[in-house]
């Protein structure tokens, strides 16, 4: 029995989609044939059943870089191959608005928990394969949406302290987006032989005054979060575990 997820490793398809919250792994994993609930312990509520013949697993992980690690390293525990992340992040660019969709294929490593994991040097990226097979599906589901991709950045502090983060460094050094799990995953994924790839929502600006303007509950980021959930889904069942 994995100790957190409280999940048996033989229940655990190689295959997994997670995401943050837990209801939305509920509403993904209610998109499966014979969905049968797994695990549930705090923030992890675990999922399986079959998606166009291929067994995958549903996982919610949280918010932030430490507990998602705590997920995504029992996954690796449980024998897990490939895990695609579904979230939602804020655009450094004018371009990629609310409602755009990124696929990441590295991560600035600006969160607190991969830097007691791995040297400073050590980067974060995506598997190539994993990624290829996003971008390659995005584009055949013809959702309507603008698709980008590139390079993430990944940090702990979303409401804004007395400290203000260099936002506008890492925007003109082209970074897409930012959000607050990806460096974990591609860096736990490397460390313990995952092939790990993330697709992300675009639900504001990431430099923006959250407290005073933050508003994910659209209809146009609930479009982007649910074409992102089939897109992932394709994409895990295309790639080999």
């Amino acid at each position: 029995m994995l100790t957190n997820l409280k999940v048996d490793p033989e229940q655990l398809p190689k295959r997994v989609i997670v995401c943050g919250d837990p209801k939305r792994a509920a509403l993904i994993a209610a998109r499966l044939e014979g969905t049968r609930q797994i695990g549930e312990n705090r923030e992890y509520h675990s999922y399986a059943g079959n998606w166009k013949g291929t067994e995958v697993a549903v996982v919610s992980h949280g918010v932030g870089a430490p507990g998602a690690a705590v997920c995504f390293e029992e996954l690796a525990k449980g024998g897990v191959q490939v895990i695609i992340r579904v979230g939602t992040a804020g655009s450094y660019q004018p371009q990629i608005k609310p409602g755009s969709l990124v696929i990441s294929t590295a991560a600035v490593r600006q969160d607190g928990l991969t830097s007691q994991l791995v040297p400073p040097g050590f980067p974060a990226v995506a598997d190539r394969r994993v990624a290829d097979a996003l971008v390659q599906t995005a584009k055949a589901h013809e959702a309507g949406l603008d698709i980008a991709e590139g390079i993430t950045l990944t940090l702990d502090v979303f409401y804004n302290g007395v400290l203000e983060f260099p936002h506008k460094l890492y925007q003109k050094a082209g970074v897409l987006a930012a959000e607050m799990e990806n460096s974990a995953l591609f860096v736990i994924a490397a460390l313990r032989g995952m092939k790990a790839g993330a697709i992300l929502a675009i639900d504001g600006y990431a430099d923006a005054d959250l407290l005073a303007s933050y508003n994910p509950h659209t209809e146009t980021v609930a479009k982007a979060i649910e074409a992102e959930a089939l897109i992932a889904l394709d994409a895990l069942a295309s790639v080999s575990a």
